[in-house]
């Protein structure tokens, strides 16, 4: 492989990683002070338990 064949590759390697990083930041484009997560939690009044069988 010659030295143009090389950079050549390089450079395609640079678009394609330039247009992922592009893609994955035009998703995040959420309003200020709207999260995409809501209800992180359950109902916090139940703790689960977890008991052993026995038998």
């Amino acid at each position: 492989m010659t030295e143009s064949e090389s950079e050549h590759i390089k450079e395609q390697f640079r678009e394609a990683l330039e247009r992922k990083n592009h893609q994955h930041s035009m998703h995040g484009n959420a309003p200020a002070g709207d999260s995409k997560v809501h209800e992180t939690h359950g109902p916090a009044d139940h703790k689960r338990e977890f008991r052993r069988k026995s038998g």
